[in-house]
């Protein structure tokens, strides 16, 4: 998997909250708790190793990591000091066999919002995660602006200068990526994970997110009287 631009805002309120990124090398386990996870409607993502969890880490696509300490290449505390450098702030859950008092302050001291120890309960993980998730969605911004342009995302309606801009939902969606990643080529990986939910770069979308793209550009040209969007031939959309 690619590396994506990083973002540290979410992208789209009303869904983000459902998605995870489980960072677990034991196939095993890391099989049955996205599974689990997935049953209880959340949409995970597992990652194997540190820098696969990095790269996704980055993606700021997720609402909430849970991360295990012992993985093959990178520390899990090293995950998490990168993570924290980095600013990204998403709470994260540590699982780990690792019970003495220190380790637990060690982990919370380099930025661990909850510390899980194995073997744990699935429905004890679930609590844990609600609460994680609770707290963070208090702190999501609920409404982002460029200039006069202003799109909240609990109501998912988008304005200018007071005037009203009707938007579709795929539309609406598009316009949120392209405001959190403000400055950034977002790409049409980046599209098609987040706006069309599918997994992966899906050639067979280009001409469906081209056609997408005009739309919300004409309409929000018709209120802003300019081109906001910029196409990146062959890499994406830039929000200037």
């Amino acid at each position: 998997m690619s590396e994506l631009s990083q973002f540290q805002k979410s992208v789209l309120l009303s869904d983000i909250h459902k998605k995870i990124l489980l960072i677990e090398d034991d196939p095993s386990l890391g099989m049955r708790l996205r599974n689990g996870l997935q049953q209880e409607g959340y949409v995970t993502f597992l990652a194997k190793t540190g820098q696969e969890g990095l790269i996704q880490a980055r993606s700021g696509v997720h609402a909430l990591i849970i991360l295990d300490w012992m993985l093959p290449d990178l520390q899990g505390i090293e995950v998490l000091q990168s993570l924290r450098e980095e600013a990204i702030r998403l709470p994260i859950l540590f699982l780990t066999a690792r019970d003495a008092i220190e380790d637990r302050v060690l982990g919370l001291d380099a930025g661990a919002d909850d510390y899980l120890v194995k073997p744990f309960s699935f429905s004890e993980l679930l609590a844990r995660i609600r609460m994680l998730l609770r707290r963070h969605k208090h702190s999501l911004t609920k409404t982002l602006t460029v200039g006069e342009l202003s799109i909240n995302l609990l109501t998912r309606s988008v304005s200018h200068s007071g005037h009203s801009i009707d938007l579709t939902p795929r539309e609406f969606d598009l316009l949120a990526i392209l405001i959190n990643h403000r400055g950034e080529v977002v790409s049409r990986e980046v599209l098609v994970q987040e706006v069309w939910r599918q997994a992966g770069r899906l050639t067979s979308l280009d001409n469906v997110i081209d056609v997408h793209v005009a739309h919300l550009r004409k309409k929000l040209q018709a209120i802003i009287h300019k081109d906001i969007i910029e196409t990146v031939r062959g890499l994406g959309y830039r929000l200037p």
